[in-house]
């Protein structure tokens, strides 16, 4: 029999799209256009003066990675909706992965706080300066923490995938291309956590740049199209 698609798998739908584009516009202007310039320079005494001399938009940046990290919250509820009745535990599985990404984010946001705690507040200014913007420095190098949760969201993106192959909620193509790019991103990003040089072999940017083309094609056809109910499922008795 065909698989029937519910309301609330129609709004959330809708939300997944709506929550996921913006999040992920934000994401990628905070990280290069906001946070880039001002922490991509390698000397720390550079970089602390950039970020004093622009706290407020760093701090904007700040707020940008909080707002990002709330749109993570959002996807995963609108994901783990979507894909309950079709297998509940791989659902959460995958959504399970999608929200360690979120933290991770988030303590890298804590990082940042940190970083400019050190190089402004007045009650660190006993510490002996030269090590300040060092130790500023290490807290904003806490970025590394992004290949972990990309483990996780990669993880997590590939069961997912397999549970939209499995609904047919979108097409087989699309889902089958999800399925290959997570993968491929997560056995990227599990190499280069054991041996830092893989990134020599395989550039940085192919690791996800895969997967966030599917998950923004994924969006745009929720928000656009929505879900079809053309999978086929056990009859129940």
């Amino acid at each position: 029999m065909t698989r029937s698609v519910d309301n609330s798998q129609r709004i959330a739908a809708k939300i997944f799209g709506l929550a996921y584009l913006p999040a992920f516009v934000l994401v990628v202007v905070v990280n290069f256009v906001i946070l880039q310039p001002l922490i991509g320079v390698g000397d720390p005494a550079r970089t602390a003066q950039n970020i004093l001399a622009h706290t407020t938009l760093f701090r904007a940046g700040i707020v940008g990675f909080l707002l990002y990290c709330v749109g993570v919250l959002v996807v995963s509820a609108a994901l783990y909706v979507i894909l309950r009745p079709v297998d509940q535990n791989l659902a959460l599985l995958a959504t399970f992965g999608r929200l360690v990404h979120g933290f991770t984010w988030l303590l890298v946001t804590l990082n940042l706080f940190m970083a400019l705690r050190l190089l402004s507040r007045p009650e660190y200014a006993g510490l002996p300066p030269d090590p300040l913007p060092v130790l500023a420095r290490l807290h904003l190098s806490g970025f590394d923490q992004y290949y972990v949760g990309l483990l996780f969201w990669s993880l997590g993106a590939t069961v997912g995938a397999y549970v939209w192959l499995k609904s047919s909620y979108v097409p087989r193509a699309l889902a089958v291309f999800g399925i290959l790019a997570s993968a491929w991103c997560a056995a990227c990003t599990l190499v280069l956590l054991v041996f830092p040089d893989f990134s020599r072999v395989v550039n940085l940017w192919l690791f996800d740049s895969p997967m966030a083309l599917f998950e923004l094609v994924l969006s745009l056809l929720l928000l656009f199209r929505g879900l079809r109910a053309t999978g086929l499922t056990k009859a129940q008795p």
